[in-house]
Parts: C-alpha cells; sequence; structure tokens
C-alpha cells in the first residue's frame, strides 16, 4: 500500500518529534522529513515531494504565512495543514492562511507536559484530516466510523427531483475544510439587500470562530456576526455559531431568534450543522434552504435529511471545486441534494431560490442546470 508522506514543518523539536510519533503510529502515513522554519521548509519540499505539509504558524525566519504563501508560488495544489496555538494571535494568523490557500488547521495542545495525552489529541484532530486531504482508503460504508479517522467515499449521486422552487426564509450553511475560502467568495458575491438571514456552522474552535466572522464581515457587503442567543435574525444578516456551541433557530411571538445551546456533540462535533439543519428544518418548514460546502465527514447529512423530508432544499459544492467532497458528497449520494453547483456558480443561486416570485423562479424548469449538467 502507497503511504502518504508528510513534511512536518515546527521551530519546536518536541513539536516535531510528538507529530511524527503520532503519524508513525498509522501505517497508511509516514513522516519523509522535518523543519524547524519556512526556510528549511521550501528546501525540503523540493527535496521530498511530499503529499501533504503540516505547517506551524509561528517560526522565525519565515512564519508559517510567508511560508505558505511561498508554497502555493510553486505548489498550488499541495494540501497544507497548519498548526496552530490556540491564542488571539494564532487564531487570526490561521484564519488568515486559511484565506491564502492552507487546506485546513489544528490547534496545539494546550500544554505539550502530559505527553500521552497531548499525542491523542493530534491523532484525534491531525490524523483525519491528512486521510481527507491525501484521499487515503475509505468507503461509503466508513461513514459510521468517520469520527474514529477514516474517510468517507462518497456514494455516487442520486439528486432528487424538482416540483416548483419556494423562495426561502433562510439559508443554513455548512462547511469544514476548505470552507471558510469558499464561504469568503460566495457571501462577496451577494448584495447587501440578500432577502434572508444566513446562518453558518464552521467546525473552529470558539476563539477561532470570533475571528472567522470579523474577517468574513470585512470581505463582503452582508454584516457577519457570531450569533448570540435570542438575537432576532435579519434578511443580509449572517449569524456564525460559536465555537463549542450549537446554533439553532426558534421562533417565538412572530419573531425567528438564534438559540445557542450546549446539547451534546453531535457526530463529535458541537457546533453541528446537523443540529442546525434540524432545527431550520422544524421552524420553517418547506422555506429552508442548506448549503453543504466543502468538508470532511458527514455532519450535515442527517440535517439534510430532515431538511428534505420538510419540503425544503438542499445544495451541495461540486467535487471538482471542493478541496475535500465528503460532506457534501454524501448528501449528493444520500438524494438530498437538488443541486450540485461549482463555488462560482453558488452565489447566484441562492439569490434566485430567496427571491419572491410565483411558481417557478425565471429560467426553472423543474431542476437546475447544475444537475441536469450531474446526470439528470
Amino acid at each position: 500500500m502507497k503511504k502518504a508522506k508528510v513534511l512536518v514543518v515546527d521551530d519546536a523539536m518536541l513539536i516535531r518529534r510528538m507529530v511524527t510519533d503520532v503519524i508513525a503510529s498509522d501505517p497508511a502515513i509516514e513522516v519523509v522529513g522535518d523543519a524547524p522554519n519556512g526556510r528549511v521548509a521550501l528546501q525540503k519540499i523540493a527535496q521530498l515531494a511530499p503529499d501533504l505539509v503540516t505547517l506551524d504558524v509561528e517560526m522565525p525566519e519565515m512564519d508559517g504565512l510567508q511560508t505558505l504563501r511561498e508554497i502555493r508560488k510553486t505548489y498550488p495544489r499541495l494540501p497544507v495543514i497548519m498548526f496552530s496555538a490556540v491564542t488571539e494571535r494564532g487564531a487570526a494568523y490561521t484564519l488568515e492562511a486559511l484565506h491564502s490557500g492552507a487546506s485546513d488547521y489544528v490547534t496545539k495542545p494546550a500544554s505539550v507536559a502530559g505527553r500521552a495525552s497531548a499525542q491523542q489529541r493530534i491523532q484525534q484532530d491531525l490524523l483525519p484530516k491528512i486521510k481527507s486531504l491525501c484521499r487515503l482508503g475509505g468507503t461509503a460504508a466508513a461513514g459510521a466510523k468517520r469520527d474514529a479517522g477514516a474517510p468517507v467515499r462518497p456514494s455516487p449521486l442520486a439528486l432528487r427531483p424538482l416540483g416548483a422552487v419556494i423562495a426561502a426564509d433562510v439559508v443554513a450553511v455548512s462547511l469544514s475544510t476548505g470552507g471558510p475560502a469558499a464561504l469568503a467568495e460566495i457571501l462577496a458575491a451577494l448584495p447587501a439587500a440578500f432577502p434572508a438571514p444566513i446562518l453558518v456552522v464552521p467546525h473552529m474552535a470558539a476563539m477561532f470562530t470570533k475571528f472567522f466572522a470579523e474577517r468574513l464581515n470585512g470581505q463582503t457587503p452582508l454584516s457577519v456576526v457570531e450569533a448570540a442567543d435570542g438575537q432576532t435574525l435579519e434578511p443580509g444578516g449572517v449569524y456564525v455559531a460559536p465555537g463549542n456551541v450549537h446554533l439553532k433557530v426558534r421562533r417565538a411571538n412572530g419573531r425567528v431568534t438564534a438559540a445557542l445551546d450546549q446539547d451534546p456533540p453531535d457526530h463529535s462535533h458541537r457546533p453541528s450543522a446537523d443540529a442546525l439543519f434540524r432545527s431550520v428544518a422544524d421552524v420553517h418548514g418547506a422555506r429552508a434552504l442548506a448549503l453543504v460546502l466543502t468538508g470532511m465527514g458527514q455532519d450535515g447529512l442527517k440535517g439534510s435529511e430532515a431538511i428534505t423530508r420538510a419540503g425544503g432544499r438542499v445544495i451541495v459544492q461540486d467535487e471538482a471545486t471542493s478541496v475535500v467532497w465528503e460532506a457534501a458528497g454524501l448528501v449528493a449520494g444520500g438524494g438530498f441534494a437538488d443541486a450540485v453547483l461549482p463555488l462560482a456558480e453558488i452565489a447566484a443561486e441562492l439569490q434566485r431560490r430567496t427571491t419572491r416570485t410565483t411558481g417557478l423562479m425565471p429560467g426553472d424548469s423543474g431542476r437546475p442546470a447544475a444537475a441536469a449538467r450531474s446526470g439528470r
């Protein structure tokens, strides 16, 4: 079996050894080299041709952000996972790296004093992302064990038949690996007068969601905030689920508001797209619209089924423009998507599906063009 080759870049020798030991525990991955800074890393990438790079954010001589930008000049498709400290500075740098082309990130353990627990944390967070980005193994049946580290292989497309499109009252969005940059591109193409609120569930730690919302707010005409409990959801507003908190919706006294809670994680995720999608299906029914962007795992699959059963609609990003096509691919393969769209077409489709018209929307023949292109 061919192994995925990984280059580990970190200025701390202890971290390099720890990551190397964790990766060595998995027979499908091997560390082919390490580097203490970005300058050495660039040389070793050329020498070793790794399949993936783990890249520390803060390093001397050439930090992770500078190194990433240099990598992207020569290796635009090489997967890069940022390795970040859970600090405000680390979070801000990491969000900048994701915008600059990093594939994903993991956070360093708060302390390496407890070596066994630190290694376990790295193993749980890092190995599944390496496997997904390097497209290692797995089948659709592995979905039940996805959170243990086995990448999911989506089934063939099974787009569901379309009837008349109902204008949506809300857009609920799921994203993970590759999703921050994808969402930024979509929101930047939407008008300030977008006619529905947009709720977003990223798989990010608490400090990271704050900076994620702030960064998006500066990149789009829409107003982007971290969601607050009881907040009224307004058209043209984008509400990001805070880290470690489920974001749901609630209807009371004629208003739809954000509802935050710390119910148990769903498929190991909190916030969870499934939790959001289910609540959106309950509150909005046939006027619910979900969007599943690039990402790993199966979060969003059960929620997409709930929205479908309530009469709502689900759009997924296509494989060609996704960094990882697992979450979106599972929704499409399960028959819960009615459109599979390239990233560049999603913003226009969101506007089309939230515009108030009667009957079919302009140009709607019962299925979107993207569905027809996908084989239906």
